[in-house]
């Protein structure tokens, strides 16, 4: 902390308190009271209770995050790949073509994620590629909406990038294919990792885009997070929320693992 008085530091840590504790911490507190709760007319929750996590590790609720996690580690992997890829290629480009390319992936960020939605559901209810009322478009749709951040990252890393340990190797004969294989793609390594969770945790809360896609058979947690609030069963919802963040959150823990230990490569 810049703060270099105990006076300031004390001043700095309760205004951050005092911002985070209300806009951050208190709405996922009342998330996860509310889990545990039967009845809630006073203050505080009443009736203790387990019983909405033990529905919500089980049968249609743990198909549901199954498939979250399936969509998102799809979603993710195939963003990173387009995202990279595409920073690659822009970097190579002059100013102009850079500023179009940022342009074309940041278009689905800048609107709302039921335009995405709809936009991907009117292109792919047609022959050749007919792809309404399967898991692919719904798989499609969250890699439109988080390819930007993918690119964005890797493409921000790019520019940081010393160009002597590539000037080094094709100084000593190295092909281009190998100069990116083991020289450049490893020093993104840390930035990769980063865009992964990112794009990871995007996808497991997306809710517009595939609210508007899904079929029956391919039902995401955050739907039936919403389906369940809907309906009125809000300590139900409430258990399931707490799932979905506790699963996104241990697969962000084990993504930040990786991108410690890659930091050192």
């Amino acid at each position: 902390m810049l703060v270099h008085s105990r006076a300031g530091r004390w001043a700095s840590w309760a205004v951050f308190a005092v911002l985070f504790v209300p806009l951050f911490a208190l709405p996922l507190l009342v998330i996860l009271a509310a889990s545990f709760a039967t009845n809630w007319s006073g203050a505080f929750p009443s009736g203790p209770t387990t019983a909405h996590y033990a529905a919500a590790v089980r049968g249609e609720s743990l198909r549901a995050l199954t498939t979250s996690l399936v969509t998102a580690l799809a979603a993710s992997l195939l963003a990173l790949t387009a995202g990279t890829w595409a920073a690659l290629a822009a970097s190579a480009l002059r100013r102009r073509g850079r500023r179009l390319l940022d342009a074309l992936f940041v278009l689905p960020v800048a609107v709302p994620s039921v335009v995405v939605g709809l936009a991907v559901l009117v292109a792919f209810s047609q022959p050749p590629l007919l792809l309404n009322g399967t898991r692919w478009i719904v798989i499609l749709a969250h890699t439109v909406l988080v390819t930007a951040f993918a690119y964005q990252s890797v493409s921000a890393a790019i520019l940081r990038l010393d160009p002597v340990y590539e000037q080094a190797a094709a100084s000593l004969g190295a092909r281009p294919s190998y100069v990116l294989l083991r020289v450049r793609l490893p020093l993104l390594l840390p930035s990769l990792n980063a865009a992964a969770g990112l794009c990871f945790a995007l996808s497991m809360g997306e809710l517009s885009a595939t609210m508007m896609l899904y079929p029956p058979d391919w039902l995401p947690l955050p739907v039936l997070v919403f389906t369940a609030t809907d309906r009125g069963s809000l300590f139900t919802g409430s258990a399931l929320a707490v799932v979905l963040m506790t699963a996104t959150l241990l697969v962000l823990l084990a993504v930040s693992r990786i991108r410690t230990k890659a930091s050192y490569r």
